[in-house]
């Protein structure tokens, strides 16, 4: 049984962007890298897929964040209003 072969992210950056350059076809990418041509083709429509992101300056996936934040953030303020008043209550008995 063979072992499954792991690539950094590095290593797919440089397979890509030699793809990207079209100095080479995709054949000769792939042997001089040791992957499969269709790897070398995957690699890069996820390098071409990505660049969008790039240059987005984290808008996209900031304001989700930035969302569910404010979301539990206003349940905090909630909770503690009710045991504020809870509190509040019980002090004037």
């Amino acid at each position: 049984m063979t072992k499954r072969r792991r690539f950094t992210a590095d290593f797919k950056a440089r397979v890509a962007l030699d793809a990207l350059r079209g100095d080479r076809t995709i054949q000769e990418i792939a042997a001089k890298h040791k992957v499969h041509p269709n790897q070398v083709s995957a690699w890069k429509r996820q390098a071409v897929d990505g660049l969008g992101e790039v240059f987005s300056n984290g808008t996209g996936g900031a304001r989700v964040d930035h969302e569910g934040e404010v979301h539990d953030l206003h349940a905090k303020i909630g909770q503690l209003t009710v045991e504020r008043d809870f509190l509040a209550k019980g002090l004037k008995r």
